[in-house]
C-alpha cells in the first residue's frame, strides 16, 4: 500500500498543462498585447503615423490592412511589424494609394 500512495502528491500531467493565462505569464505574448506594440511602433514612425493602418493579431499572426502613399511606407510598416514583440506572421493588405 505504501508503494502506491508514494507517487499520490504528484498532479497528474493534464493538471500541470501550460494554459494559454500561463503561457503569457511565461513569456509569451498575448494578441491584445501584439496589436499593441504593432501599432505602437507604427505610430512611432515619423514616416507612418499620420496613416490610418489597421491591425489585427490572431495567435501570433498579425494582419495589416490600409492605404499608404508608396512602396516603401509599405515595405516600413512590414518591416515594424515584424519586429514587434510578439509578432509571428504578418498578412500584408496594404495597398498603394492611386
Amino acid at each position: 500500500m505504501t508503494i502506491l500512495l508514494g507517487g499520490c502528491d504528484k498532479a497528474p500531467p493534464e493538471a500541470t498543462a501550460t494554459t494559454p493565462a500561463a503561457s503569457a505569464a511565461a513569456g509569451h505574448t498575448g494578441d491584445i498585447d501584439v496589436t499593441s506594440n504593432v501599432r505602437t511602433a507604427l505610430r512611432q514612425d515619423a514616416d507612418l503615423k499620420g496613416f490610418n493602418i489597421g491591425v489585427e493579431t490572431l495567435n501570433g499572426d498579425v494582419r495589416l490592412v490600409g492605404v499608404l502613399d508608396n512602396q516603401a511606407q509599405i515595405d516600413a510598416a512590414i518591416k515594424l511589424a515584424r519586429a514587434a514583440a510578439g509578432a509571428h506572421t504578418i498578412h500584408d493588405e496594404l495597398t498603394v494609394k492611386k
